[in-house]
């Protein structure tokens, strides 16, 4: 299994100084995406950011948007933050009526198309659908809060579905989020992941722009290793 030229590093604004929001941003420009965290209060106990605040966003980003839903009724609310302008869209599978409909409206608006499932779901539920999929997210922590730990036992599960998509002709991209850090990147880029959120690894440096590239270089050895 191959990483791109340079592995996605998507930084998780939920590390951001809210108030100064703009400004850390900009902070994040060498990033490949800016990964923005949407939470209910009902799929997960946590509440973040809605519609208004992704539109002030992604006017203000210098690069696109990873959006990932931590939602209710996703059926009904992603598609709108795929009209906002966000470049990919990601729901739990969990959370959705009909992921294969929703992932093709997604991709009709024009944003990428992503799944998510939180480390307690089989990985084979997706199986059948991955051709559906621009973007497969496999949660490395409990979805709801940033700062948690890596769960490690999460990386079987990604390789597998690594396996599986490459076996089906899938391109999609492997996201993983949570706990990923200088410690843990390599080892998900090992299982497969190409693309990878990261939150108070990057936002927490004194050289955010050195912890984004040195995130890209262990990703790098983490697949040399693989």
């Amino acid at each position: 299994m191959s990483l791109p030229a340079a592995p996605r590093i998507n930084p998780s604004i939920l590390s951001a100084d809210f108030v100064n929001m703009q400004a850390d941003l900009a902070r994040i420009a060498t990033a490949d995406f800016a990964h923005v965290d949407v939470m209910d209060n009902h799929f997960v106990p946590n509440l973040t950011f809605g519609p208004q605040m992704v539109e002030r966003i992604q006017a203000t980003s210098p690069i696109p948007l990873d959006v990932h839903l931590m939602i209710d009724d996703p059926d009904r609310w992603a598609p709108g933050y795929a009209e906002l302008g966000a470049a990919s869209v990601t729901f739990h599978l969990e959370a959705a009526s009909d992921p294969v409909a929703l992932a093709r409206r997604l991709r009709d608006i024009g944003s990428r198309a992503g799944v998510a499932i939180k480390p307690g779901t089989a990985g084979d539920a997706l199986y059948d659908i991955l051709d559906e999929f621009d973007q497969v997210l496999v949660m490395t922590v409990e979805p709801g809060f940033g700062g948690q730990g890596f769960i490690p036992e999460t990386m079987p599960k990604l390789s597998a579905l690594v396996a599986e998509a490459r076996r089906r002709g899938s391109n999609a991209w492997f996201q993983v989020d949570g706990g990923i850090s200088d410690a843990t990147i390599a080892q998900a880029a090992a299982a497969g992941a190409d693309t990878f959120v990261a939150g108070s690894a990057v936002y927490g440096a004194d050289s955010i722009e050195a912890a984004i590239a040195g995130l890209r270089e262990r990703a790098r050895a983490g697949n040399l290793e693989s």
